[in-house]
């Protein structure tokens, strides 16, 4: 990473243009009218990269100079993938309300924010009470970017097992950030019965030590399935598996799943079904992995979407910016859908336009686009 310009200064000319005096016409400018900053400065375009380090890959709570690695390569691929320019940028706190007020006053120099690999579940507090005070873009990548390549991959899945979202059970293994937001984005498209498990099994009201963020969780699911029990009861006649909690699920409770089922085991370096595993009893497997077919990868979503998001000046990410993000994720497989495409390459030129395009619309179907 490095910070290029994008114009010449070669002569004095040049100079009193990019600063003293020529910056503080610009300066002037925007006192005058603080809207002109989406003009003049590189503040629409730029995006926060911002984290605790509590919840690195699949290191855990490493601290954040460990987590600037991490920042710095999301930085990368905003770039690569989106035009867009980011920022990393690593607290050393781990209190909730410092790390909102951080942000918040940090703002007015950024576009949007991303929050990445910040532990749950603080990370569900933080990302809402920010969107409450911010009027720019802010996004959980570790939640949104996961849940939007999922239901990608999902719609083609279903689409090629002959499946609607109404009549197929999902279970999703994992209740932290990915998970919670795997599930809200499933409901969304249509999705009806749908379980979470965790360490204890099924997140349902009947149990008693549920945290309020597990309580609604449940509340969304498995309670409106009235389902309940262990993941093994989970499993037993479901169309799909989703998994974001590592660990592994044994092979004679896979087998029991529905006849041409999906997998998307997605732990990464080691799945929750080994790819080998789930194949004897799946039609249609996914992993994290770039050395297996259908790599579900948050690159694939958060440079479009935020391209998308700052073409128009986009207020927020909404639920509908990440449907339609989803949406023309999957619809780029077209024909080439089969059991090893269900999902675009990140490499596919064009994916970050279509996303981008996709969202754009969306904000202004939503209402939160200014430009």
């Amino acid at each position: 990473m490095e910070t290029v310009a994008t114009v010449g200064l070669t002569n004095k000319a040049d100079l009193s243009l990019a600063y003293t005096p020529g910056v503080a016409e610009v300066c002037e400018a925007i006192a005058a009218d603080p809207g002109l900053t989406r003009h003049y400065t590189w503040v629409p375009n730029t995006v926060a990269i911002v984290s605790d380090g509590t919840a690195v890959l699949g290191l855990g709570d490493i601290g954040p100079a460990a987590a600037m690695p991490v920042m710095e390569g999301k930085a990368v691929l905003f770039k690569q993938f989106g035009g867009v320019d980011g920022v990393p940028i690593c607290l050393a706190t781990t209190d909730v309300e410092e790390i909102i007020e951080t942000v918040v006053r940090l703002a007015p120099s950024f576009g949007g924010i991303n929050l990445e690999d910040i532990s749950a579940p603080r990370c569900f507090e933080i990302e809402d009470r920010l969107k409450e005070r911010l009027d720019i873009p802010v996004f959980h990548d570790d939640q949104h970017g996961t849940a939007v390549v999922t239901l990608a991959a999902l719609v083609n899945a279903l689409r090629l097992t002959g499946r609607n979202a109404e009549s197929t059970r999902v279970v999703i293994s994992g209740a932290g950030a990915a998970g919670v937001a795997i599930a809200k984005i499933l409901l969304e498209a249509g999705v009806k019965d749908l379980v979470v498990t965790d360490r204890k099994g099924v997140v349902s009201s009947d149990r008693h030590d549920l945290t309020p963020s597990k309580k609604a969780l449940a509340e969304l699911t498995a309670d409106r399935s009235g389902r309940s029990g262990t993941l093994a009861d989970a499993f037993a006649g479901a169309d799909v598996y989703i998994g974001v909690s590592g660990g592994t699920v044994p092979e004679e409770v896979v087998a029991t799943m529905a006849d041409d089922a999906i997998i998307f085991a997605m732990a990464n370096p080691n799945p929750e079904v080994h790819p080998d595993v789930a194949h004897r009893h799946a039609r249609v497997v996914a992993t994290g992995r770039s050395d297996f077919p259908n790599q579900i990868n948050n690159v694939l979503a958060f440079p479009g979407i935020f391209r998308g998001a700052f073409d128009v000046h986009a207020s927020a990410i909404t639920e509908g910016m990440k449907v339609a993000a989803a949406q023309a994720l999957a619809e780029l497989v077209g024909d080439e859908l089969s059991e090893d495409m269900v999902i675009p390459s990140p490499f596919d030129p064009r994916v970050g336009p279509a996303v981008a395009a996709a969202v754009a619309a969306a904000a202004r179907r939503d209402g939160v686009a200014r430009l």
